[in-house]
């Protein structure tokens, strides 16, 4: 599960989507870019695709939707979809944030159920925001961690070894042929047992 800065309630758009005038068409102006923020779970077979095809998974998942995507400048256009993180393959996420942007009116309630009517397996929608115009990117805070204990290992020792790391300044960790440093005090600011899992927060790397 990931924490990021929601929005102020003060500072959410309107919901209300404007009515067209009386006896004309809605016309949508082309630079019209409105930018929602989707929370979702990812689990089951799901958890087992890269980031860069969550990614793809989510444009197609858009297009299905019968959305107007707001989509980039230049030869190559390519849908304003953007996530604050990417989550290691096979890890399984409660909360994951991506935040998309399109080129037309909708109320939240009315992209969450277009989301939702898609029924991707694996993919749970847990709620959808309109962002003001002009509000930053969604930044990750830091991120929940959930792991179950292995059957056989004595509760007693778990605890001695979270104990022994969290009294460290840091520690190594190997990744890609290369060390990684990780300041315990800063980085770590959760770890502890709770029955049969083990709830770890990493704050984010600034």
């Amino acid at each position: 599960m990931k924490s990021v800065t929601d929005p102020d309630p003060t500072q959410l758009a309107s919901d209300t989507v404007p009515e067209s005038g009386s006896g004309s068409e809605k016309s949508i102006a082309p630079t019209l870019r409105i930018r929602y923020r989707v929370r979702f779970g990812k689990t089951d077979l799901l958890r087992w695709i890269s980031h860069r095809d969550l990614a793809r998974l989510w444009e197609r998942l858009l297009r299905r939707a019968g959305l107007v995507l707001s989509m980039t400048e230049g030869f190559h256009p390519k849908p304003r979809v953007g996530f604050p993180s990417a989550l290691a393959l096979g890890v399984e996420s409660l909360d994951e944030v991506v935040e998309i942007d399109l080129a037309e009116e909708l109320t939240a309630q009315a992209l969450l159920e277009r989301l939702e009517a898609d029924q991707q397996p694996g993919l749970t929608i847990k709620s959808v925001t309109r962002l003001a115009e002009g509000m930053s990117k969604a930044q990750l805070n830091s991120s929940d961690y959930t792991f179950s204990v292995v059957e056989g290992i004595s509760p007693a020792a778990i605890k001695t070894a979270i104990d022994t790391l969290l009294a460290k300044e840091s520690v190594s960790v190997e990744r890609k042929k290369k060390t990684l440093t990780v300041k315990v005090a800063e980085q770590i600011t959760q770890l502890e047992l709770n029955g049969d899992v083990i709830n770890l927060r990493l704050a984010a790397s600034q």
